[in-house]
């Protein structure tokens, strides 16, 4: 076997556009495989389905991801195509073989201790700190995009029904609902730290810079990690990081996943359903924690 290895490795170096790093995880790959049908005695020119099925569940014990599978899949499919191609076997039989699924990556969340450090601001000094905590409130109260947030204009906000028309994704637009804080921290920035932003510039956009103009979404980042920082939060922030824990929350509160789609924008319910995996575990917590015969 290694010779034919050897032999498909040579051809792909001259005759495919494979990098070189491509190639020497083909041939890593490659000998992984051969030690272990060596090491249980299997010819790889007579390998049946079941034999990969097996040599698969020993790459998941090894805690091999499934991109990492995918990947050895990938490589002995073209070294099977090679030998057929070669007359060496009949059939390439990992072209049946289907991929396993990526795994789902679930989303970094916040808890409630760590929400409310970076929403408690002990004092508000000047109008950037105003503005900073305006940012908080909207992003965690609404689950909105950082470039939601950017984009809102002052006509947008409704704040006796407490709603926003935000844009999303594709233009399409949606309204979003905020609770009394983030009403609060609304009407403070409006009264007290937006006409100091104001200039001959300023277009009706919500939140502005010191040239009064749109605050970017760059900007936005920017103040968020800062913030992090200053309440020595151990996790990386971001304002994706509290579209995810405003879902999470919301779903551990006993929101509905329809409502929870809805709100976030979610144009299909599996996007959003990501989430229940993250809320199970706060029933696990609280079942065992409650629950008197666990």
């Amino acid at each position: 076997m290694k010779k034919d290895i050897n032999n498909y490795i040579e051809n792909i170096t001259y005759n495919r556009l494979y990098s070189n790093n491509t190639i020497e995880g083909y041939k890593e790959e490659l000998i992984k495989y051969h030690n272990y049908l060596e090491s249980i005695n299997l010819d790889y020119l007579s390998i049946t389905k079941d034999d990969i099925y097996k040599y698969l569940e020993e790459l998941d014990k090894m805690g091999y991801k499934n991109t990492s599978i995918q990947r050895h899949l990938s490589s002995l499919r073209g070294f099977y195509k090679y030998l057929k191609e070669e007359g060496k076997v009949s059939t390439n039989i990992y072209s049946y073989i289907r991929n396993p699924k990526k795994e789902k990556k679930l989303p970094n969340t916040l808890n409630y201790e760590e929400i409310r450090k970076l929403l408690d601001f002990k004092e508000l000094k000047n109008k950037d700190d105003i503005r900073c905590k305006l940012i908080f409130e909207l992003l965690y109260a609404t689950g909105m995009r950082v470039q939601e947030l950017s984009d809102i204009k002052l006509k947008d906000i409704d704040l006796n029904k407490k709603t926003i028309r935000v844009k999303g994704k594709g233009s399409k637009e949606r309204i979003v609902l905020f609770g009394e804080y983030a009403k609060s921290a609304l009407k403070l920035y409006l009264d007290y730290a937006r006409p100091h932003y104001e200039s001959k510039e300023s277009k009706d956009y919500l939140l502005l810079n010191h040239l009064g103009k749109k605050l970017s979404r760059e900007r936005i980042l920017q103040i968020v990690v800062k913030r992090s920082n200053e309440v020595a939060l151990e996790h990386h922030i971001s304002p994706h990081v509290l579209r995810h824990t405003f879902a999470t929350h919301m779903l551990e509160g006993g929101g509905d996943i329809r409502t929870v789609q809805v709100l976030l924008g979610h144009e299909k319910l599996g996007t959003t359903e990501i989430y229940t995996h993250l809320s199970s575990s706060y029933l696990r917590n609280e079942y065992l924690k409650n629950m008197p015969r666990k």
